[in-house]
């Protein structure tokens, strides 16, 4: 695998909880409204690498419990801290690499 495929893998974990982090706190921000049905949040992995999340109401109408959404932000908090570190370990090894070829 590429450091460039390395590093789009992550990017895209990282735009994938930042994504599933948005919809919890729309759920948390919506907690005393009338009616409201919560965000679920689904990550899929791609063909060609990388991940996706797909934001949807829920089926079932159930509406926003505080825990559940407390863990799913803790959930998606490490998640992005996680594929950070990929994209950074990702950019340390081209910049090596670079200056192996430079010297």
């Amino acid at each position: 695998m590429s450091i460039s495929a390395i590093t789009s893998n992550a990017l895209s974990g990282m735009q994938a909880y930042s994504r599933s982090l948005a919809a919890t706190a729309n759920n948390v921000a919506n907690v005393s409204t009338p009616g409201y049905a919560r965000l679920e949040t689904s990550l899929s992995s791609n063909a060609s690498g990388g991940v996706t999340a797909s934001v949807s109401r829920s089926s079932d109408g159930a509406g926003v419990d505080l825990a559940s959404e407390m863990l799913d932000s803790i959930n998606a908090k490490i998640g992005f801290k996680a594929n950070a570190l990929v994209f950074e370990t990702g950019a340390d090894m081209w910049d090596m690499l670079l200056t192996i070829k430079r010297d």
